[in-house]
């Protein structure tokens, strides 16, 4: 008997029992057994997702940071600076750092290169941070504009403005313990002042919650070299507010 035979009859003995209505179940689905593993093989066992990194953990803002400076390289709030740029020049160094270094903008060595701070100016900065007990490596460095502007010309305050929230967001993922401003710009700009690098210098002031220090920018120093004492008192005015034993001091 087949089954189209074996459902008419049962249903013809539902009825005579007095059943006038079958409910329509859903239909049953039957997994099929995995397959025994082959002699030799090894069943493979799912690995436990690695855990995503907390929100405001170095991990995670050093990610962050990356996808900032990617970014940036799209960037063409700047007309000028866009068209002329060869790259941009986003910073260099470590999260969580105890010094951060700002400069004004990168100039030629730094636009063909893509990083701040590697022409003879960068050279004579290396030197100044050693001097204080630190390697470059130890410290992060970058400048408040990510592009060259033509000629190694000033920034113009609307280009300032235009790279404003770059600096502002890469400032709080680094979370440096110090900033130290290189040159009048950069110092007015981090500051939000108008005042000059000699008026500014001698002093501690303050970006948000973070220590700044204003000093010459060695470029500057390169072309007046008399500048590289009051720039090293300045940098033991940072160490003696940081704590730290001043290299050489007797």
């Amino acid at each position: 008997m087949d089954l189209a035979r074996q459902l008419k009859a049962h249903l013809e003995a539902l009825r005579a029992a007095g059943v006038e209505f079958v409910p329509v179940g859903e239909r049953l689905v039957f997994a099929r057994p995995a397959p025994e593993p082959r002699a030799g093989s090894s069943r493979s066992i799912p690995m436990a997702a690695e855990p995503a990194a907390a929100p405001d953990s170095p991990d995670s803002r050093r990610r962050e940071l990356t996808v900032l400076a990617q970014s940036i390289t799209s960037c063409n709030r700047c007309p000028e600076l866009f068209s002329t740029r060869t790259q941009t020049v986003f910073g260099v160094g470590p999260i969580d750092p105890a010094i951060c270094f700002v400069g004004e903008a990168p100039g030629a060595d730094e636009d063909a290169k893509g990083e701040p701070f590697v022409g003879r100016a960068g050279q004579l900065l290396d030197k100044i941070i050693a001097a204080c007990g630190f390697a470059r490596q130890d410290v992060y460095i970058c400048n408040t504009i990510k592009c060259r502007p033509p000629n190694n010309r000033t920034p113009s305050p609307a280009e300032r403005d235009s790279c404003r929230d770059y600096f502002d967001r890469q400032i709080a993922l680094v979370r440096p313990q110090y900033i130290v401003c290189l040159g009048a710009t950069a110092a007015q700009n981090v500051l939000g002042t108008t005042q000059g690098i000699n008026r500014l210098r001698g002093s501690m002031h303050r970006f948000g919650d973070i220590p700044v220090l204003c000093t010459f920018h060695p470029a500057y120093l390169l072309r007046d070299e008399t500048k590289k004492k009051e720039c090293w008192d300045d940098m033991k005015l940072l160490l003696k507010v940081m704590g730290r034993p001043i290299p050489g001091a007797k």
